[in-house]
């Protein structure tokens, strides 16, 4: 799996579970399945730039603090 996936996916889990929220939540917060947000958390796949947008929204940061790593 590439790096940058793999950084992606560990700070997205990071903030999810600083804000005590389930992959669950998550992803019905973000309008995907929790399969969707536990690719992206262990570095599978990448999110799309409008669900990137979404899950920014969806943690209240900037969409550029997902990739402070």
């Amino acid at each position: 799996m590439p790096m940058l996936e793999r950084q992606f996916g560990k700070k997205l889990r990071q903030l999810r579970k600083d804000r005590a929220l389930t992959q669950e939540q998550l992803a019905e917060k973000v309008n995907v399945s929790y399969q969707a947000i536990s690719n992206i958390e262990r570095g599978i796949t990448g999110p799309s730039f409008a669900t990137l947008a979404q899950i920014a929204k969806a943690l209240k940061v900037k969409p550029g603090d997902l990739f402070d790593f």
